[in-house]
């Protein structure tokens, strides 16, 4: 969760008549400049803090005992009535099979439901997709999926062998390796098998005979035995259905409250699951306030902290006071965010860097965003290459009013 900001004295009432374009660009370079300054850290009480941790666990716990969060249990403040709008509406994710751009949460049903819907074009694609995008252990799915491209090179290589065309569902390797696997039974259906029972094999005739289930390779596909290689080939190259992340780009004018953050559950890895592991955090956070702490304990707990979120809201702040804004896994580098500027200027070929807070220059792109403290949001300043400018200034040469392309300007918004 974001922390929440300190009440603020009552502001003097405002004018009607709304800030000018150059007031709000001279209001953000004046909030850059101050950025850079390095900020005097508070005052603080350990009784203080100590107080207040065991007051949240407390809060916490009594919530969690009626099936309550914290913040369900306390009555909204007149501070929570006038919160801001989150920064962004959640986190988004674009389906690889329909294009639909989709919110976290619904993620998985809709490439279900996209799968499920593609069985009408391909059975066989779309029963291979099944296996390698429901099932979450990828090591079974690997052994399985080797295990099925035996059975059908078998057929392929001895098509006159009858015992390579009949699979015994009972099987022990069957049962441990394959039949497991959702999709799988879908797959040889679509591929041309059939559910047979037939007599166990090696019985005598006056004995009463007992029967299997078997999966029977039906009689016309002996002669398709190349589409039977090819769906084999198919079977052991094909990837999970991965949904890609919406970086959900936005453009804003220029704004003071560029570096004001408010942001929905989705950022946090929070679960039902981890509940109880964040008051165990809060609790040891009393303990650590009143002991000192050694090199390896403080980097230990800066990679706890680091798996605390799966997503960074990311701004970038131009010269001249326009702002770039992107969502961005935690765990992905730096260079994915040089890549995604990059990719938003009119001259992709200017060279820029981008300063984080206090002015420090992200000169290491394969470092992560957690890595860098960049969680759960930041804002970058974007900062070009002195000499190139000096170069195009002196070109004499007429530059756009904004480096960034004209139709992600035609769409700004402004930054409430």
């Amino acid at each position: 969760r974001v922390p929440k900001e300190k009440p603020k004295a009552e502001a003097a009432p405002k004018p009607r008549q709304a800030p000018t374009d150059e007031a709000q660009m001279a209001a953000a370079a004046a909030l850059a400049r101050m950025e850079l300054k390095p900020k005097a850290k508070l005052p603080s009480s350990q009784e203080a803090i100590k107080n207040q941790v065991r007051k949240e666990l407390m809060a916490e716990a009594a919530a969690s005992e009626k099936g309550l969060s914290a913040e369900e249990e306390d009555p909204p403040s007149p501070d929570q009535e006038g919160a801001a709008a989150p920064s962004v509406s959640g986190v988004y994710f674009i389906c690889p099979l329909t294009g639909a751009v989709v919110r976290k949460d619904k993620k998985e049903k809709h490439i279900r439901e996209a799968i499920r819907s593609y069985f009408s074009v391909d059975p066989v694609a779309a029963s291979i997709m099944e296996i390698h995008t429901f099932n979450r252990d990828q090591e079974r799915v690997r052994v399985g999926v080797e295990t099925m491209a035996k059975y059908l090179d078998n057929i392929y290589l001895h098509p006159e062998e009858e015992k390579y065309r009949k699979i015994k569902l009972q099987n022990k390797v069957f049962q441990e390796r394959i039949s497991c696997l959702e999709g799988i039974h879908r797959f040889f259906q679509a591929i041309g098998f059939e559910t047979k029972t037939l007599p166990v094999p090696g019985q005598g005739k006056k004995s009463k005979q007992t029967t299997e289930e078997y999966y029977v390779l039906k009689e016309e596909m002996l002669t398709k035995l190349e589409d039977l290689k090819d769906y084999k080939e198919q079977l052991l190259s094909s990837e999970p259905v991965r949904a890609q992340l919406d970086r959900q780009l936005c453009v804003f004018k220029p704004s003071p409250e560029a570096a004001r953050f408010e942001l929905p559950n989705d950022f946090y890895n929070l679960t039902a699951e981890e509940i109880k592991r964040e008051q165990r955090l809060r609790t040891e956070a009393v303990e650590k306030a009143s002991m000192l702490r050694t090199r390896a304990m403080r980097e230990k707990e800066e990679q706890r902290e680091m798996r605390k979120y799966n997503y960074t809201l990311v701004r970038v702040r131009f010269p001249d006071g326009y702002i770039l804004q992107g969502t961005f896994y935690a765990r992905e580098s730096v260079s994915v965010l040089y890549s995604f500027v990059r990719e938003a200027l009119r001259d992709d070929w200017l060279p820029f860097e981008l300063l984080g807070p206090g002015g420090l220059k992200l000169t290491d792109e394969n470092l992560a965003f957690n890595e860098c403290g960049l969680v759960p949001s930041a804002l970058l300043t974007l900062a070009w290459d002195a000499a190139v400018m000096a170069d195009i200034q002196a070109s004499g040469e007429e530059q756009p009013a904004s480096p960034l392309k004209p139709e992600l300007l035609s769409r700004v918004q402004t930054l409430s």
